[in-house]
C-alpha cells in the first residue's frame, strides 16, 4: 500500500507540488500541542479532490490509444478536480450538476476545465443529477468517477499520507484529524498509517454517515441531512470506505454542530487570514472537544478545502454570533403608549445594537409586537436588557433557536 501510493504522489508531482503541512503557532499555543495543518486547500482547485481524480482518470487512461469520455455528477470541489484534470491530461469530460448549483461554482467548474469540458444542469436533487449522470455514461460508453467509492479514488487521496509521512521524516504523528464526508479522503489516509497513529474522525452533525454506519455495522441512508457543510454532507457513506473504516470504530469520532464550525471558519479568518470552507475547518473545530487528549502530542488536522462562496459569509457571521451568544432574535411585546419605545431604546448598553425592527401587528388593545434583532459584545449584555424590559412593562420571548419561528420571522 505505502509503495503504491508513494509511486502515485511521485507523479502527481508534474501536477503540482506537495501541499504544505505547516505548524500553526496560534493553535499550537492554544491547545498546548504542536498543531500541524496539511494545507489541502491550497492544491490548484483547493481541495484535495484532485488526486483523487488524477488516479482514477490516469489509470482509466492505460490501454486506451485516446483519453475516454469522463463523466461525473458533482456541485462541488470533485467537479473541480475532474474539470481540472480533464484540461491536464487532454480529456473530454461531462459534468452533471444539479440546477439548483450556484453559477459561481459552475464558471469555477468551467474555468479548470477549460473547453474540454461540458456541464449539463440536471435535477433539483442531487439524486436526479447522479441517475442522469450514470444514464448518460452508458449511452456514450463513458467511464463514470465516484467521488469517493472506489479504489482508485481512494489510493489517488491516500497520497496525502505519504507526504505527511515525508514532510514529518517518515514518522507518524501522534494524532491525524480527518473530515469525513463519504469516507474517501478518511479511508486512504488509514489505508497508508493503518495502527501506526491514532486518528479522530470528524464530520458535521447533519450529516453523520459514518457515525451510522457504525453504530449499524454497515452503511445506512440518513433520513435527513443538513446540506450547510457542503463538503461532507453525505447522506450515506459508500460501501468501500465503510468497509476500510469499520475496523476503526475504536477510535475517536466527532459530529460537530454547524453554527460553531462557523466560530472556527470566522477566527481563522480574523486571527490567521485564512479562508476555509465549512468542511475545511471540520478538523480544526474538532480540537475544542479533544482539548485534554491532544496537550503535548503531535496532531495533525486535514484541511480539506478552501472553496467558499463569499455571499455566505453573512450567514456565517450571523450563526457564529447566535452561536456565541452575541446575537439574539426577540418578539417583543411593546406597551401601546407614547414613549415606549423610546423607553425601550434607553435600556440598550454601549455595545448593544440593534439589526433588525420590523412591527408585526397589534396583538391586543394596550400592546403591540415587534420582531427585533440585537448584537452585543458579551452574552451577559441580554441578561441585562432583558430584566430591565421585564421590570418597565416589557415582555420579550426569545426566538432564536425557535427553528420554525424564525425561519418564518428572521
Amino acid at each position: 500500500m505505502k509503495t503504491a501510493s508513494r509511486q502515485i504522489a511521485n507523479q502527481l508531482r508534474a501536477v503540482f507540488e506537495p501541499t504544505p503541512l505547516q505548524r500553526n503557532a496560534h493553535l499550537s499555543e492554544l491547545y498546548e500541542a504542536d498543531i500541524l495543518l496539511k494545507r489541502e486547500d491550497l492544491t490548484p482547485v483547493r481541495s484535495y479532490k484532485i488526486r483523487g481524480a488524477f488516479n482514477a482518470m490516469t489509470e482509466a487512461m492505460k490501454g486506451h490509444e485516446a483519453p475516454p469520455l469522463f463523466v461525473c455528477a458533482s456541485a462541488g470541489n470533485h467537479a473541480q478536480g475532474v474539470a481540472f484534470m480533464c484540461k491536464y491530461l487532454g480529456a473530454r469530460g461531462r459534468i452533471f450538476m444539479p440546477v439548483t448549483t450556484p453559477s459561481q461554482k459552475i464558471l469555477k467548474t468551467k474555468t479548470f476545465g477549460g473547453g474540454l469540458i461540458e456541464i449539463e444542469l440536471v435535477g433539483d436533487y442531487f439524486d436526479e443529477t447522479l441517475a442522469a449522470a450514470k444514464a448518460y455514461c452508458e449511452a456514450e460508453a463513458g467511464v463514470f468517477l465516484p467521488p469517493f467509492d472506489a479504489e482508485d479514488v481512494i489510493m489517488g487521496q491516500s497520497t496525502v499520507a505519504a507526504e505527511i509521512e515525508e514532510q514529518l521524516g517518515s514518522q507518524a504523528p501522534d494524532l491525524i484529524v480527518l473530515p469525513v464526508g463519504g469516507g474517501g479522503l478518511s479511508a486512504g489516509v488509514t489505508a497508508y498509517f493503518g495502527r501506526e497513529t491514532n486518528y479522530a474522525f470528524v464530520e458535521p452533525s447533519g450529516g453523520a454517515c459514518l457515525a451510522a454506519a457504525q453504530a449499524a455495522g454497515k452503511p445506512v441512508p440518513l433520513p435527513t441531512v443538513d446540506s450547510f457543510v457542503d463538503g461532507a454532507a453525505v447522506a450515506e457513506i459508500g460501501q468501500l470506505t465503510f468497509a476500510k473504516l469499520h475496523p476503526f470504530k475504536d477510535q475517536t469520532h466527532l459530529q460537530i454542530d454547524e453554527d460553531r464550525l462557523c466560530t472556527t471558519l470566522i477566527e481563522m479568518l480574523n486571527i490567521e487570514g485564512v479562508v476555509l470552507e465549512p468542511a475545511g475547518a471540520l478538523t480544526i473545530d474538532a480540537l475544542k472537544d479533544m482539548r485534554d487528549e491532544i496537550k503535548g502530542k503531535t496532531v495533525v488536522c486535514i484541511v480539506s478545502g478552501s472553496n467558499f462562496d463569499f455571499e455566505r459569509l453573512p450567514e456565517v457571521k450571523e450563526r457564529a454570533q447566535r452561536y456565541s451568544g452575541l446575537k439574539k432574535y426577540f418578539i417583543l411585546r411593546m406597551p401601546q403608549r407614547p414613549g415606549a419605545l423610546k423607553d425601550f431604546l434607553g435600556f440598550l448598553g454601549p455595545h448593544d445594537d440593534i439589526t433588525r425592527f420590523e412591527y408585526l401587528k397589534k396583538s391586543a388593545r394596550n400592546f403591540g409586537s415587534v420582531l427585533i434583532g440585537i448584537e452585543t459584545d458579551t452574552p451577559e449584555s441580554f441578561e441585562r436588557l432583558m430584566k430591565l424590559a421585564n421590570d418597565k412593562g416589557f415582555s420579550a420571548r426569545d426566538i432564536t433557536n425557535d427553528e420554525v419561528l424564525a425561519s418564518f420571522l428572521v
